[in-house]
């Protein structure tokens, strides 16, 4: 093969060493839409300082809506151009394989010729020669294909490096090409529960503004207490079932490690703070037969006011039985019905905790505590009770 043949073949190489990089510039319509998301992203930062009203709150929702969509956009742009750059990355590794194997050829080619002049003795080259012109162009000859043949190897050497860092470049591609496919797919989750969340609010506070703030100041003064109390008895996370089930067998507690940092509804509030009444919600939902634990009751957004860990009024019904406020407790315990109850704080909205109580015993009550445990004495805790509710 003549120099001229090695040279294309360098040319070959370059080309498509560099020939990613040109691919691999920004795609103009992802710039574009990172600045569109940029400039709602400072929006949604405008929003929030602004008064918290319901017309605020769609606002902020439609915004949310709108920068997830374009987000979206940029993912699925970003799949595509990340696509295109695995398709010809594995182009360009064909032709690199093809132009490897063409100079190895040569380089064994020319190695078993170096191989045969090594026979050559420079009494040979002395000898043969005409005159001293001829010995001279012989040994320049010899060193000439000498040198040549280091230049090939050093070629093959960096043929095979670019071959393995383009292989290695697609695998890199592949596994971002993954990620951004997960990515697109929450993304999409997210904006379905979005739409959803905004029509929820919708639907809680009927459109209207006075409802809205009435239910807000609810939940505000309900999830205070909440946190209060539990801040105030220092109630920490326990180990899954470290109360056990008590007498009955339908104790929980929200301190439990199997669900206590579990968020409720849309709210970013968990279990352990503000949990102890949708705890008390799944204690008698399992006495009435339902198989459920203060996890499902948290993931159950329809029963939490819009995007808070407020539980709406009336409470969503349970095992089939619906909300009764304002019961008379000694007769439903006669009945057999449990009954929650809101204790400590009663300008909370019902209470700063709430318990359930599980009988009359002489002139005290019996009853499960989501922080302190089952089968309890109320009296050695609490000296007062808020509002009594159950489900029936």
């Amino acid at each position: 093969m003549n120099l001229k043949k090695i040279l294309v073949l360098i040319v070959i190489l370059l080309y498509c060493y560099i020939a990613f990089s040109t691919l691999a510039q920004e795609n103009p319509q992802i710039s574009d839409l990172q600045k569109k998301i940029a400039e709602y992203q400072t929006k949604l930062s405008e929003l929030r300082q602004q008064k918290n009203t319901l017309s605020q709150q769609i606002q902020y929702m439609d915004t949310q809506i709108y920068l997830t969509t374009l987000q979206i956009e940029s993912t699925e742009q970003k799949i595509i151009s990340t696509q295109k750059e695995i398709d010809i990355l594995g182009t360009r590794i064909e032709g690199l394989d093809q132009s490897l194997n063409t100079l190895l050829k040569l380089l064994i080619q020319k190695i078993v010729e170096s191989y045969k002049q090594r026979t050559l003795s420079l009494f040979s080259l002395l000898f043969d020669s005409e005159n001293a012109n001829d010995l001279l162009t012989k040994i320049k000859y010899v060193k000439t294909a000498r040198d040549n043949n280091q230049k090939l190897l050093l070629q093959v050497q960096e043929a095979k490096s670019n071959y393995e860092e383009q292989k290695k470049l697609r695998e890199e591609k592949k596994a971002e090409l993954n990620q951004l496919t997960q990515t697109l797919n929450s993304q999409k989750q997210s904006l379905d529960t979005q739409k959803v969340q905004k029509q929820k609010l919708l639907a809680d506070t009927q459109n209207d503004e006075t409802n809205y703030q009435r239910l807000l100041t609810q939940a505000q003064a309900q999830l205070a207490g909440f946190k209060s109390f539990v801040t105030s008895v220092g109630a920490g996370i326990i180990s899954a079932n470290q109360f056990g089930t008590g007498s009955d067998g339908n104790y929980f507690s929200q301190r439990d490690e199997r669900w206590a940092g579990q968020t409720i509804g849309y709210s970013s509030e968990n279990i352990l703070n503000v949990g102890c009444l949708l705890t008390s919600v799944a204690m008698l939902a399992k006495k009435y037969g339902a198989n459920v634990t203060p996890f499902d009751i948290a993931s159950d957004v329809n029963r939490f006011f819009g995007n808070t860990a407020y539980m709406k009024l009336p409470w969503e019904a349970v095992a089939g039985r619906s909300y009764s406020g304002g019961v008379n407790i000694d007769q439903e315990l006669a009945s057999g019905n449990y009954v929650i109850v809101g204790v400590g704080n009663c300008g909370s909205y019902g209470g700063s905790h709430f318990i359930i109580l599980t009988k009359k015993e002489g002139n005290d009550y019996i009853m499960h505590d989501p922080v302190f445990g089952p089968d309890l004495k109320f009296s050695s805790h609490y000296g007062n009770i808020c509002s009594a509710a159950t489900f029936k």
